[in-house]
């Protein structure tokens, strides 16, 4: 049976008595862009799930901080909040909570910690799903409750509770929102989109065998022409059947005389291997993690790799540690007093160079006494 494109030139085009000018309809492969909505469950699809340097980047951050040990500083190590940290709940230890907490807020940008106490004594605490987890402001816009839905139920957290806060609500971040925060994923959202877009568009030209678009041709006569009606079938029936990264490259069935000319540019030229490179190197950014820890091109070498190594717990993991920690403290000390919550740098291999540093440029320092000398290296007075 004839396709659409010989229906129309049969049915546009008589038969041919004289030669006259090809009549070429052109299909240049235009289309909207396609966005992943802003939000949570969407971005860890699209994202965590489905893109590999999301997915390094999220697993980098969160792994590296929550390996760095909490310490109480002027506090021995049998403290009760430290206990309750390293074995907070009976399914998990403390590196693999605080790992998820992590993982939330890069890919959420909130994390939720529910405590469970005994006689107002916090006994174990659990993370809670960002995206199950809705906050209720009061009259004056602070939250008084948070509600947490799941399995078509909805569990209320009141916070006018005395001791310590049944919710703990962490987040990044957000110049735009009262209550919620800013995910680096939401941030990177574009070019994460136009990551997974290549990597969709590439496959496609594999599975298709690449072919560039280009016009349609077909030998007319005087006075052929397609109406208004045919030309907007034809139309419709190429950007249906061979327009989107799923039809990339997928070819033709041509009859009726018509001919293809190539027009556009092939993937060499377009280069999707260089715009993935920036797309993933903006990915890389927006998480805070250098390009060269996800493997990505760049200066290969011991020494950059060692320094960006340093850059990426000073500037990425530390901070996010103590922001993490200070809340933990505060959060507790209803239950436990005051107490300041830091990480343990001293566990950091990657800083042990500027350790050395600092202690010899410490030790030769003569005019301090070895008290003094003990606390600027954040050792506190020998026992």
């Amino acid at each position: 049976m004839p396709n659409l494109f010989t229906r129309l030139a049969r049915a546009a085009f008589p038969v041919p008595e004289t030669k006259a000018a090809p009549l070429a309809v052109q299909f240049y492969g235009e289309g909207r862009a396609v966005w992943t909505p802003r939000e949570g469950s969407a971005l860890a699809r699209e994202g965590f799930q489905r893109n590999a340097v999301v997915h390094r980047a999220v697993r980098l951050v969160a792994e590296a901080a929550a390996s760095l040990p909490l310490v109480l500083a002027d506090a021995g190590h049998e403290h009760p909040l430290l206990q309750l940290l390293a074995r907070p709940n009976p399914r998990e230890g403390g590196a693999r909570l605080l790992e998820s907490v992590y993982g939330h807020l890069m890919v959420s940008g909130n994390a939720y910690l529910a405590v469970e106490s005994l006689d107002g004594t916090p006994r174990e605490f659990h993370v809670l799903r960002p995206d199950r987890m809705r906050v209720v402001p009061g009259p004056d816009g602070w939250p008084v409750a948070y509600a947490y839905t799941v399995g078509g139920r909805t569990l209320r957290y009141d916070l006018d509770q005395a001791g310590v806060a049944p919710i703990l609500h962490l987040t990044l971040f957000h110049p735009g929102d009262d209550h919620y925060g800013l995910a680096p994923m939401e941030a990177a959202a574009t070019a994460l989109d136009i990551h997974n877009a290549a990597s969709a568009w590439n496959k496609a030209l594999l599975d298709n065998a690449a072919r560039p678009s280009g016009a349609l041709v077909f030998a007319a006569q005087t006075g052929g022409t397609l109406s208004e009606a045919q030309f907007t079938r034809l139309k419709a029936e190429l950007e249906a059947n061979y327009q989107g990264a799923g039809n990339a490259g997928r070819p033709l069935l041509l009859e009726g005389g018509l001919d293809w000319k190539p027009l556009a540019l092939s993937p060499k030229d377009m280069d999707f291997v260089e715009a993935k490179s920036g797309a993933a190197r903006e990915i890389a950014l927006a998480f805070g993690v250098p390009p060269l820890l996800l493997g990505l091109p760049g200066d290969n070498t011991h020494a950059n790799y060692a320094e960006a190594n340093r850059a990426f717990y000073r500037q990425t993991v530390i901070p996010l540690v103590r922001r993490t920690a200070e809340s933990l403290a505060h959060w507790l000390e209803p239950a436990f007093g005051p107490a300041r919550l830091e990480p343990d740098l001293y566990a950091i291999e990657a800083l042990a160079p500027e350790r050395e540093s600092l202690w010899r440029r410490v030790g030769d320092a003569e005019f301090l006494s070895d008290t003094e000398k003990r606390a600027a290296v954040g050792y506190g007075a020998a026992g």
